[in-house]
């Protein structure tokens, strides 16, 4: 037997998250483990048509659509993430602390109305562990530059990466027995190695 947690991927753009979600996913894959993988937002038929409005280079919303759109994605989520639920492996990449990074660190919408939609939405569903992918500067722009299209999401300017940054490291810090921060700068081998040596401990303790 073996354990199924709630295991999220969080960083900001350019910071390798999706990469070492895909990797874990296929080392699943190979074991044999039941998981299931979906992304925020998206990870549903309706979740991914307001991924699509989100991101779109033409969307103009303010702050607090952003935020509603966001947690709309999410609750178009939640039955997956209930039918699941301690019954397979759930690999999120972005989850509700990219909500409070972005939504609240990034454009200053408040803390509290976020939380409490969250609450609202979830209830009992919690997150086991969370790996935070950092990146500096110089790689983000550089890894963006490589992308052959760019959402709107990854147009902000630096200092707003910045805030988004320090956001999930004040998050990690105060969930430091449930984080394990990712230095994105290094080798990614290095950094696969890591992961998944973590992903042993959390699902066969070893």
């Amino acid at each position: 037997m073996y354990k199924k947690p709630v295991i999220v991927f969080e960083g900001i753009e350019g910071s390798g998250k999706s990469y070492h979600i895909s990797h874990v996913s296929n080392y699943l894959r190979k074991k044999k483990v039941k998981y299931i993988k979906i992304r925020e937002p998206g990870g549903s038929l309706n979740s991914e048509l307001i991924r699509k409005l989100i991101l779109d280079k033409r969307s103009q919303f303010n702050r607090k659509t952003d935020l509603l759109l966001y947690l709309a994605s999410r609750s178009e989520n939640v039955e997956i993430l209930r039918k699941n639920f301690k019954k397979k492996i759930i690999l999120i990449d972005r989850f509700t602390d990219s909500t409070i990074a972005y939504q609240h660190y990034g454009f200053g919408v408040n803390k509290k109305l976020i939380y409490l939609i969250n609450n609202y939405l979830l209830k009992n569903f919690k997150v086991d562990f969370t790996f935070l992918n950092i990146v500096n500067k110089t790689n983000m722009n550089k890894r963006l530059k490589l992308r052959k299209s760019l959402n709107r999401y990854d147009k902000f300017n630096n200092n707003f990466y910045k805030k988004v940054q320090n956001g999930f490291l004040q998050l990690a810090k105060k969930n430091s027995r449930n984080y394990e921060i990712i230095n994105s700068n290094l080798d990614k081998k290095v950094n696969r190695s890591l992961i998944i040596k973590k992903i042993n401990n959390l699902i066969w303790n070893i």
